[in-house]
């Protein structure tokens, strides 16, 4: 969420993020309910103030034995006249009361829509990131190691899957429908190595591991930005206003949410490793094939939380990517990094990169990792807080990047790490997470 001020002075600016990122907010409209809701606050101010003023000269008015009337009567007006004005004064405060009733109840219905319209309101992006209408626009920045070339016709990970006897798509469907696996011996070996590898190597780099719930209650949704918009992405519980997280950076980040932290315990940086749960609505036909696009996965999650600082947040930002970055390298798998663009990154995010790692199955660098700063736009939905040096209160910054998500990664490990016979050789990074093994060789026929 943005700051209404700052709405107001960079009108422009905010225009054109709606615009870029082609986002569904009627700015006009949001601008009109705000001053409508600061032209009710300053009649509402005036006639309370009105209000008090009154009711003291009514009891001035209706009291024969104040000061006052003892006074007026001593100066020659009548106790008629009197009475009579202190009904007008009276009368006319009364009507000031029933006015203010219907103020601070148009007060609750404009301050309900002024939310609503806020939560639509884009984030800014850095004037680094790509303007482009989708995908289609994002931008190479590097690339790292080189795609595998093979001297016999590859498998997919599917094939290679099921002859190994390491993936059972069939059976996970059965149980819970499309979009669903079952990992079974070395494949579910596999890819709790890979989890243990990237909770080590973050652990390593100064984070803090957490365990967190992923049910969590709507609010926690709002205030990390996936809701409203997201609601039909996520599994819901209705009955108990709580959702699954589609990834452990809204426990994460929303964990501070309501407090005032420190400044000199800034920054924070906090690891995962959750379930996420995803329906993917809206993605019928689009990746079906494969564990690459499905409705439920491990990953491990980075999230740093930092002080109100420009320059700071964006080091952080290139930090966290290096750190997934270095996942990658330690299993030797040839990836890029990409610039995303303003209509394919989001509503809340300042600045955003993807890694795509070589797939051969594929013939394509495909997205394993996304990495997000915020600026101030989490923290404001969660009033998440610091107090600087000054003793002035300020919004943080929040930062987050995938680490490793699985099964996706093991697309990218089986394909380019099989051998001519269909056996697997186990990336060397991977082997002291299982108990040494060094290859997964095919199934033995039944």
């Amino acid at each position: 969420m943005l700051d209404i001020k700052f709405i107001r002075d960079h009108e422009s600016a905010v225009r054109k993020a709606i615009i870029d990122k082609r986002s569904n907010c009627d700015l006009d409209r949001l601008l009109a309910v705000d001053n409508r809701r600061r032209a009710i606050q300053v009649e509402t101010d005036q006639l309370r103030n009105q209000s008090k003023e009154l009711s003291g000269q009514v009891a001035l008015y209706k009291n024969p034995k104040s000061k006052w009337y003892v006074e007026a009567i001593a100066s020659g007006r009548s106790e008629s006249d009197i009475r009579a004005e202190g009904d007008r004064i009276q009368a006319e405060s009364a009507g000031i009361k029933e006015r203010i009733k219907v103020l601070e109840e148009e007060t609750k219905t404009i301050a309900d829509e002024f939310t609503a319209l806020m939560l639509t309101v884009p984030q800014v992006p850095s004037a680094k990131t790509p303007i482009g209408r989708d995908d289609s626009g994002n931008v190479e920045v590097r690339r790292w190691g080189t795609a595998r070339t093979f001297d016999f016709e590859p498998k997919d990970h599917v094939q290679l899957g099921e002859s190994l006897g390491i993936l059972d798509i069939e059976r996970g469907v059965k149980l819970a429908g499309t979009r669903n696996y079952l990992l079974l011996g070395a494949g579910s070996l596999l890819h709790h190595a890979v989890l243990r590898l990237a909770m080590d190597t973050i652990i390593a780099r100064g984070f803090t591991p957490v365990t967190i719930p992923v049910l969590v209650r709507d609010e926690m949704m709002y205030g990390t930005g996936y809701y409203p918009g997201g609601e039909e992405q996520a599994y819901r519980a209705e009955r108990d206003g709580k959702s699954l997280v589609g990834t452990a950076e809204v426990s994460l980040t929303a964990m501070y949410g309501d407090e005032i932290l420190d400044e000199e315990k800034l920054p924070i940086r906090l690891a995962a490793v959750s379930n996420c749960f995803r329906r993917e609505a809206g993605a019928a036909g689009k990746d079906t094939y494969g564990i690459y696009r499905i409705h439920f996965f491990d990953k491990v999650e980075q999230v740093v939380v930092c002080r109100n600082d420009e320059a700071e947040s964006e080091q952080q930002h290139h930090a966290i990517i290096a750190n997934a970055e270095a996942v990658l390298q330690a299993l030797e798998l040839p990836y890029r990094v990409i610039a995303v663009c303003t209509g394919d990154m989001g509503q809340g995010k300042v600045e955003m990169y993807d890694i795509e790692t070589w797939m051969p199955s594929r013939k394509a660098y495909s997205e394993t990792h996304s990495a997000s700063r915020f600026g101030e736009f989490q923290a404001r939905r969660l009033n998440l807080r610091y107090r600087d040096k000054d003793k002035k209160v300020q919004f943080c910054h929040t930062l987050n990047n995938t680490v490793i998500a699985s099964p996706r990664i093991l697309i990218p490990i089986l394909e380019q790490y099989q051998n001519a016979d269909g056996s697997v050789t186990v990336p060397k990074a991977l082997r002291p997470y299982m108990a040494g093994m060094e290859r997964i060789d095919p199934a033995k026929p039944a």
